[in-house]
């Protein structure tokens, strides 16, 4: 499996996320400058990841204008034919912006930037420890929306407490649902507020976020990551 990441004027976790990728599970990386459009190098066993950070400095709205880069139409029409694709914190918020996700990342509950791990439970059944990062994370989506995201079952994770409680308690920014991760109808476009590529090396002392990649990208490519 190859990854391709897309390099933004303001990404800053682009770094965080190839070598998460390339060092601690040992794939292909390949990055890609946001002016370029050739992704004909990539399959549908491939992934375009968007990393975190503040592309085109989050002026307007977070992802607003990376969405019109060239490399997004791309992945737009790489993800339309059934292309893996994965954004992460501002990627998430490009992925809402560009049409690839439904719903949009509004400012946090109490409009302060939180900086901290966080539990996450997915159908791992297990939390998961994952740090977070955003001033803008907070998801929502209309009620019809909501309801086909619960009904289809595409709320990837939830905000928890370390003991898998989804609570309020356990919520950081005010999400509707605790909802941190979705996916679209197809599943092969996610999305998620945490940071996987930050909690994936032994000498962080967390190793949670190979879990993550496992679950949503990994596993179906027999590229099983021991985590």
């Amino acid at each position: 499996m190859k990854f391709g990441v897309i390099v933004f004027p303001g990404s800053n976790c682009d770094r965080d996320m190839i070598g998460a990728l390339r060092n601690d599970l040992g794939q292909e990386v390949v990055e890609l400058w946001h002016k370029d459009s050739d992704l004909s190098a990539f399959n549908k066993e491939d992934c375009i990841v968007l990393p975190g950070g503040f592309s085109f400095g989050d002026y307007l709205r977070c992802g607003a204008i990376a969405r019109f880069s060239p490399m997004m139409q791309s992945t737009i029409a790489f993800a339309n034919q059934g292309g893996k694709v994965l954004g992460v914190c501002n990627g998430f918020q490009i992925l809402c912006e560009s049409g690839l996700l439904p719903g949009v990342l509004l400012q946090n509950a109490n409009q302060q930037f939180i900086c901290k791990n966080v539990y996450l439970m997915g159908e791992e059944k297990r939390p998961l420890m994952i740090p977070i990062a955003h001033g803008e994370g907070r998801y929502h989506a209309d009620d019809e929306t909501m309801e086909l995201l619960i009904k289809n079952e595409q709320i990837i994770y939830r905000y928890c407490d370390k003991n898998g409680n989804i609570t309020a308690a356990a919520n950081p920014n005010g999400s509707a649902h605790n909802i941190a991760g979705i996916c679209n109808s197809s599943r092969n476009v996610f999305g998620m507020m945490p940071h996987p590529e930050r909690a994936c090396a032994e000498a962080l002392s967390n190793i949670d976020g190979k879990v993550v990649f496992n679950t949503l990208l990994l596993r179906s490519a027999k590229e099983l990551i021991h985590a």
